[in-house]
């Protein structure tokens, strides 16, 4: 490790063989803290390679717990995080949005590192159960067309970096790699970013799979479409940008998605808006969200993937596939 962080602090880059063992001997506990802690902290202060950011990727797969959900062609809906903007939860509204559209939703999330409240603090908070069950997760899918994959219980390896990420309490690249390890291997990939750059190296790594992919980030910083500014989007066969009016909504302000100060306020929102009583700019961000989601998997266009979105929430279908999810926690 030695002779890698001095590579890295003389602004070298490393192969994605050299990343890849990194990681590996990271999860067989060959480092101790101070040598993981200033590795995390290398690339806070200089730009991951795709080369990197891949092989950190290939490790986390291939040590990961696997689950077979392939039979469902399943979509996941992850951002980054690390956009510092603490917003609610929009993503994980936005996966039982889809849900309740008849798309099938494999969430991969984690507590929140960087922010108040993470996809799985709500979700634990509102009584969801984590397991990396295969049964359970294939009855959920069944049931209520969603299972969460709590990412700790399927990443084992990372338990050694885990402390050091949350005494941190900033992003780490691990943040980068989220949304690229989701362990049921889903066919299709919504992922929102916290920066142009990462996007890039996203799109390629994306170009070298099989997935259907769409690559979202707001131009004014969030990793998520926010319908405060326009939007970059990159998938499979296009790069263009997003505005809201490309929905028939508004543009709103920044104040308008504010996740709250605490957990519970996350959850309240959360709530609040599955149950039908969130803002027009609520509904419409997680909707523009969850629409990207459904176009992914369906091919429908922008303007009939928003209004099944819309559907989905104003019927109550979404908040039906929430409270199966809890119900089969219980």
């Amino acid at each position: 490790m030695k002779q890698i962080l001095n590579r890295l602090i003389n602004d070298e880059h490393i192969s994605k063989e050299e990343a890849k063992r990194v990681l590996v001997n990271i999860s067989h506990g060959e480092y101790n803290q101070s040598q993981i802690a200033s590795f995390l902290t290398v690339y806070m202060m200089r730009s991951i390679t795709t080369d990197e950011l891949e092989g950190f990727r290939d490790a986390l797969l291939e040590l990961c717990l696997a689950v077979d959900l392939s039979g469902y062609n399943t979509i996941d809906l992850c951002g980054t995080g690390g956009d510092g903007k603490n917003t609610f939860n929009v993503s994980t509204l936005a996966s039982f949005v889809t849900a309740g559209a008849g798309v099938h939703v494999t969430k991969h999330g984690n507590y929140g590192v960087s922010s108040i409240s993470g996809s799985s603090n709500v979700m634990e908070h509102l009584g969801i159960k984590f397991t990396n069950d295969a049964g359970f997760l294939e009855n959920s899918l069944e049931k209520a067309g969603i299972c969460v994959l709590h990412a700790p219980l399927f990443h084992p390896a990372m338990k050694n970096v885990a402390p050091i990420r949350r005494e941190l309490g900033v992003k780490t690249f691990f943040n980068m790699l989220g949304p690229m390890v989701n362990p049921a291997f889903p066919k299709n990939q919504l992922v929102g970013v916290f920066n142009l750059e990462l996007a890039r190296l996203y799109g390629y790594l994306y170009q070298k799979t099989d997935k259907n992919f769409t690559i979202l980030h707001a131009l004014d910083g969030y990793d998520e479409i926010s319908l405060t500014s326009e939007t970059k989007v990159i998938s499979n066969h296009s790069e263009t940008m997003l505005s809201p009016e490309d929905f028939g909504v508004q543009k709103i302000k920044q104040s308008d998605i504010f996740g709250g100060d605490t957990i519970k306020d996350a959850a309240d929102i959360f709530m609040n808006i599955l149950q039908g009583n969130g803002t027009e700019a609520q509904n419409n961000t997680v909707c523009a969200n969850a629409a990207m989601a459904i176009k992914t998997v369906k091919d429908t266009s922008i303007t009939d993937s928003f209004a099944a979105a819309k559907e989905s929430l104003q019927s109550g279908e979404a908040l039906k596939r929430f409270k199966t999810l809890v119900h089969l926690s219980a």
